[in-house]
């Protein structure tokens, strides 16, 4: 809904959300960096008046006024088509954590959102600038503003929305996150969020969302064709377009879509309430919700762990 990658029309983006709600998706999750607002601006048009609507955005990241947005290219800031006028600042401290939050209703156009969560800190993301970062939110506020608003039902949690694993199991020892948003870390391709995240998060009883299920695209759309394929937002190295072709492999072998084995294998872990894909049109949520429903026999899956592309203890789904 951010125009990440292409530009959508408002109508398409409009009728794709209206079209998951008929569904009978819930669960809608946004934040101010996806197109500098304009993710938010558009879910909110949609779901302002939907209750039953579960919705998170995050905190992490001020939007500030950029009349210098480039216009060359189609407009595309840092992936982005054609993004709102704005930039975004980091600031995890009490004061931005705050601000964030009340903007973001704003864009929303709501009184309340469901939960908030600190988006995109880590050492991978902030490099050297990562433990100034990390103490602007232990120490400056930021955490204590996140509990506040938990204890005065402003939102109903708050929890982590990271890339990373290593801040998951950091932030878990300082506080009681009410849930983690972890992309790209427990998919298909990958599963190291076995070895010592789940495993924390059973003990705290902390719920895991996956976001990116297919690895930035590459699960989604295989090897196969000529088109790029991405991973991890950018081009896909070698050694992980090899590993997914071999996937792919033992998937045409069982007739199994590999998108399908991608969205359903990590809704198989007890720990994990939610995958979220991205739905970019209305013929993305048919096809996801056909994915979801798609038959996957038991062969499938053990002839992955025989050859040493699944976890021998990742949770697996249930056959058809």
């Amino acid at each position: 809904m951010g125009n990440l990658y292409r530009s959508i029309p408002e109508e398409i983006a409009t009728r794709t959300l209206t079209t998951a709600l008929d569904a009978g998706i819930r669960y809608i999750d946004t934040a101010p960096h996806y197109g500098r607002g304009l993710s938010e601006k558009r879910i909110g048009d949609v779901v302002r008046d939907r209750p039953d609507v579960v919705l998170s955005t995050k905190v992490g990241r001020l939007l500030v006024s950029d009349i210098a947005i480039p216009r060359e290219n189609g407009g595309v800031t840092d992936g982005f088509h054609s993004p709102m006028p704005f930039r975004g600042i980091y600031d995890y401290s009490r004061d931005g954590v705050l601000r964030s939050w009340e903007q973001s209703l704003q864009r929303l156009g709501v009184a309340r959102v469901d939960l908030l969560y600190i988006h995109d800190i880590g050492e991978r993301q902030h490099g050297d600038d990562h433990e100034r970062i990390w103490r602007q939110l232990t120490r400056g506020g930021g955490l204590t503003a996140l509990e506040e608003l938990r204890a005065a039902g402003e939102i109903k949690g708050y929890g982590l929305g990271v890339n990373e694993i290593p801040s998951c199991l950091r932030l878990l020892a300082e506080t009681q996150l009410d849930v983690i948003l972890l992309a790209g870390r427990y998919t298909l391709l990958e599963q190291d969020a076995l070895d010592a995240l789940f495993p924390a998060c059973g003990k705290t009883g902390t719920p895991v969302v996956i976001g990116g299920p297919y690895n930035s695209g590459i699960l989604a759309q295989g090897t196969l064709s000529t088109a790029p394929v991405t991973y991890d937002y950018a081009p896909a190295p070698t050694a992980i377009v090899e590993r997914v072709a071999r996937i792919e492999a033992i998937a045409g072998d069982h007739r199994v879509p590999l998108a399908a084995a991608a969205l359903q294998l990590p809704l198989a872990h007890p720990q994990v309430a939610s995958v979220i894909p991205g739905l970019g049109d209305c013929r993305e949520v048919a096809a996801t919700m056909t994915l979801l429903a798609a038959p996957i026999p038991a062969e499938f899956w053990q002839d992955l762990i025989a050859a040493g592309l699944l976890h021998p203890e990742c949770p697996l789904p249930k056959a058809a």
